[in-house]
């Protein structure tokens, strides 16, 4: 007979047993040190959001142009114009006067889902600058709403709910303003159409946001 036949069934069951305990305390360990990990940079993962943030707040609001911290005076706002759920808007201000307000918005229609952006409007309505900080869309097409990819994001540089009139505010393949990025038509649209309800939401919202 083999070894494995002489063993009795106690012994199997024990042996069961053992290797059940050994399995498990590696799992408890193993728990135990992602989750340390986890704590232990979790701290580093939220100070490299702020610093993130910050950079793309900087490039939408010169930091010359306020005196106090954007990044503290904020508030939360929720209106379908700007989609679902809260968003944030920072608030620039000099001598204690408005300047600017850079607002969270979710473009709900891309490609791949929701385009998450930051659009900066200066007091007298016009736009300071469109950033995306969060997207799905296709790289190397659609991802060129980035500006770290392309330009194409700055030009809603200036322009407002009149410049152009409300009709243009479209891609240039729907009989509006705007260039489209190349093969990513639906992207272009979902920003474009993002940030004109954006800038309605501040026009209706501006002094209750710098109250």
């Amino acid at each position: 007979m083999t070894a494995e036949k002489n063993k009795t069934p106690n012994s199997l069951s024990k042996n069961m047993l053992v290797n059940a305990f050994v399995l498990g305390l590696f799992a408890i360990i193993g728990t135990a040190l992602v989750a340390y990990v986890n704590d232990s940079t979790r701290d580093q993962v939220d100070e490299n959001k702020r610093q993130h943030t910050l950079k793309k707040l900087h490039e939408l609001v010169d930091p010359k142009t306020h005196d106090n911290d954007i990044e503290q005076d904020t508030t939360e706002v929720k209106d379908r114009l700007l989609g679902s759920g809260k968003m944030l808007v920072y608030r620039a201000r000099k001598d204690n006067k408005p300047i600017a307000a850079i607002i969270q918005c979710v473009a709900r229609d891309g490609y791949s889902g929701k385009i998450r952006l930051l659009v900066a409007i200066n007091y007298d309505g016009s736009l300071a600058g469109v950033r995306v900080t969060d997207h799905l869309e296709t790289p190397g097409l659609g991802d060129a709403i980035e500006s770290q990819k392309s330009d194409w994001i700055n030009i809603f540089n200036g322009k407002s709910l009149q410049q152009p009139l409300p009709e243009k505010w479209k891609v240039k393949r729907d009989g509006g303003e705007f260039d489209q990025i190349t093969s990513a038509t639906i992207t272009s649209r979902a920003v474009v159409k993002a940030t004109y309800k954006a800038l309605q939401y501040f026009k209706l919202n501006r002094q209750l946001l710098f109250k």
